[in-house]
Parts: C-alpha cells; structure tokens; sequence
C-alpha cells in the first residue's frame, strides 16, 4: 500500500486522527485592539449577496470583511519591520505548511499568573524531557487561553494598564529565533506575544524576533489539550494573499492513535 493510501486509510478506520485546532470565524470573534493613534483591523463580517431570492434564485453566498490577523490566522515574515525583506503569505514554501508539532504545556502556570512568561530554562527542562524541539516544526504553548475565547473581554483580559495574557520572555523568543530550528510558534492567545509585551524591551519580541528570523506565527490555537506531547503532524493552510502579511486560516493536526 502506498503512503498516501495508507494516509487516507488510516485516517478513515481511526487510527489517525484530526483534530481541528481552528477557532469558529465570526462577528463575535475576539479581535486586537491597539490604542489610539494606532490603525485597528476590522470584525469580522458577512454581507449577504443573494439568497433563494430576487438577487439569486436559486443561490446563496455573501461577501466577506475581515481582517488578514483576525481569528486563527498565520503571521507571514512581512507582518513585522523586522521581517519586511522576507515573505508574504502567498510565498511561504507549501512543504513548510505540512510539519510536525510539539506541545509545550503551561495552562496550570498560566491559571495562576495571566502575566506568565514562557523562559528558556522552560523549553530546555522540556527537551530534557521529551527530545530536541522538532527541525522545522511547530512549538505549540498551550496555557488554556481558548477556554476564554467565547468572550471577547475575559480573552482579551485587559484593564486600565493594557492587556495580560500569557506569552514568551524576550530572552526567550530570541533564543527560539536564532537558537533553534522552529519554523514558527503557535499560541492560544490573541497573538504570539504576551499582553504586556508593548512594555517589552524590544516590544512584542515574538513578533520582533521569530519573523525577523524568517519565520512563522500561528494565533488563537484551540483544543491542544487533544495533542499528544511529541508526535503530532499540523497541517496550515493560509490564503496565498499576494503581498498579504498573513491571513486566517484552518489548522488541522494528524494524531496517531
């Protein structure tokens, strides 16, 4: 049998599974909000075009509003002045959109302290752990940030000195940038960075350093409590936008069982 027959096979009688790792896209999506001067994307919306009806008998369909960073969505090299030389969505490779994934998993710290920062000495006790970080895969950071994302406040979790969610020290997402063969970094959150990383010294250095370094981020992650630690296969599959800085997408991860 082939390996792709035996793929489908497989996926078929259970002994792979999929696990959709995509958030529902909608107008009650939680989006970014950025303070005054700074531009802000737009809800997500649906216009309608026709439906069964005078516009369209016998069709529906609707325009869509979105922003390129708005729900589960990837973050292309462009998106940040670090990385404003590198790719935009439309030129990722697409044998970098099939890699496999591991789950480093800090919800019980994260429930503690919404500030919590993944460091270095995390990802090395990890490794000591479980093995190296996978060659051009995904490090997954589960903190149990979807179990907020029905409602927009409580996900966004900000008061009157700007949002706390958790997120990756700078130390650490240079570290990851330039020490290791990643292709990118998945979260649960808003976005790749921590809420109080405006603050950061450089600000967002997820963002600064990861798509500096030619690489990739993945936002608003659900259900990897359903991942196994090491093993998983995550398939992405962004909208090749010509000169997009990202786009929403579905994220699927393939199981063993």
């Amino acid at each position: 049998m082939s390996v792709l027959r035996n793929l489908v096979e497989s996926i078929r009688n259970g002994g792979i599974e999929v696990v959709d790792l995509t958030a529902p896209l909608s107008s009650e999506t939680p989006i970014l909000r950025l303070p005054e001067p700074f531009g802000n994307t737009v809800p997500f919306a649906l216009k309608e075009i026709s439906r069964y009806d005078d516009r369209g008998p016998a069709w529906y369909w609707n325009d869509i509003v979105t922003g390129e960073h708005t729900g589960t969505h990837f973050d292309a090299p462009v998106h940040w002045v670090t990385g404003k030389d590198g790719e935009d969505v439309s030129q990722v490779p697409v044998d970098r959109l099939i890699a496999p994934a591991v789950v480093l998993d800090f919800a019980a710290e994260a429930a503690g302290d919404a500030d919590f920062l993944l460091e270095i000495a995390h990802v090395k006790a990890w490794e000591e752990a479980n093995g190296p970080l996978p060659e051009g895969g995904w490090l997954l950071y589960r903190t149990g940030w979807d179990a907020r994302s029905q409602d927009q406040e409580r996900f966004l979790n900000a008061n009157e000195t700007g949002p706390h969610t958790p997120g990756v020290s700078v130390e650490c997402a240079r570290w990851l940038a330039e020490e290791t063969s990643i292709a990118g970094l998945g979260v649960e959150t808003v976005g790749t960075d921590a809420g109080a990383a405006h603050g950061f010294d450089p600000a967002f250095p997820c963002h600064s350093f990861l798509l500096g370094a030619g690489k990739y981020g993945l936002t608003q992650l659900r259900n990897l409590d359903r991942l196994p630690v090491t093993g998983a296969v995550v398939v992405t599959s962004p909208l090749p936008i010509v000169g997009g800085s990202g786009s929403p997408l579905r994220v699927l991860a393939l199981v063993e069982r």
